[in-house]
């Protein structure tokens, strides 16, 4: 645990050390801040032939100190109805990391950083006492930080590396955490023609040994374009997917259609509802997520 602990520090470090190393612009202000809350639903039997559902409620804080650098702490509520599957295993992985600037990031991939992202399910090994039952606390928290490489121009995209930590805050026993360290890296792009806003992410997340799962290192890309018809309304259509995350899994896919709304100059609002279409993904999916920018 020690090992694993200073390679969290280390790869958290290399990031931090390579964005104050890059010249950015300082946002004369102070830095952004912006606070999102989510509520998410996922249902499916992801294979095991009893269906699980799962609440995540994840609250997100963001912090750009400039208008290129940004961090997140994601720190999530979990219920799920059993631990047949641990539905946490992908929960809170990926995504856009909001708060940079306020209209982009309300445009963008994810509004105000709440991707958070049902992903799938797998076999869990629980504690077998807890079997059957349902279990609600904390989940595992996830620590991002992320820089903006290229700005977006007429015709390149903008270009934002992050990499990621996630702490195993969640009680493994009761399947509402992995009991591991997670580390991740992820490359994401963003462009907007006219009205439309397309999005793409590429990332890679290495997972550590868990007692309670046979945790597999994954690949994931989420892609999404949509067309805003208003100033304040934005409807899209996004596709996330990953490689199996647990040995005897199979790879994750799942379909999007998300509306994005800005209530106030400050306060957007977002909503999805997804279908599964592999055997590990969730059956459906639906959230609601309100953020504020300070």
């Amino acid at each position: 645990m020690t090992n694993k602990l200073h390679r969290c520090k280390v790869w958290f470090g290399l990031l931090l050390a390579a964005a104050f190393a890059t010249p950015g612009t300082a946002m004369g202000a102070g830095p952004a801040v912006s606070a999102s809350l989510g509520f998410e639903f996922a249902s499916g039997d992801y294979g095991t032939g009893t269906t699980t559902r799962s609440l995540y409620l994840p609250f997100t804080l963001t912090i750009a100190p400039t208008e290129r650098l940004g961090f997140s702490l994601e720190v999530p509520y979990v219920y799920q109805s059993n631990s047949s599957v641990n539905t946490g295993v992908l929960l809170g992985s990926g995504g856009q990391m909001g708060g940079m600037r306020k209209k982009t990031a309300a445009m963008s991939g994810s509004m105000g950083g709440s991707s958070s992202g049902s992903g799938g399910g797998s076999m869990s090994s629980a504690n077998p006492d807890n079997y059957g039952r349902s279990a609600s606390g904390v989940g595992d928290v996830t620590a991002k930080a992320g820089y903006v490489l290229v700005e977006e121009g007429e015709i390149m995209p903008r270009i934002r590396p992050y990499l990621s930590v996630k702490f195993p805050t969640g009680d493994k026993d009761r399947a509402l955490g992995t009991g591991s360290f997670d580390e991740g890296a992820a490359v994401e792009f963003f462009k907007q023609l006219g009205n439309w806003y397309s999005f793409a992410e590429f990332g890679y997340t290495f997972q550590g040994h868990s007692s309670v799962l046979p945790l597999k290192n994954y690949a994931s890309f989420n892609a999404g374009t949509g067309y805003a018809v208003s100033e304040k309304l934005l409807p899209m259509l996004i596709v996330k997917t990953s490689s199996a995350p647990i040995s005897g899994s199979s790879d994750l896919l799942e379909t999007r259609l998300k509306l994005k709304y800005l209530a106030t100059k400050n306060t957007g609002i977002e909503a999805y509802a997804g279908k599964g279409w592999t055997r590990s993904s969730p059956d459906f999916t639906s959230g609601v997520s309100i953020t504020y920018d300070f």
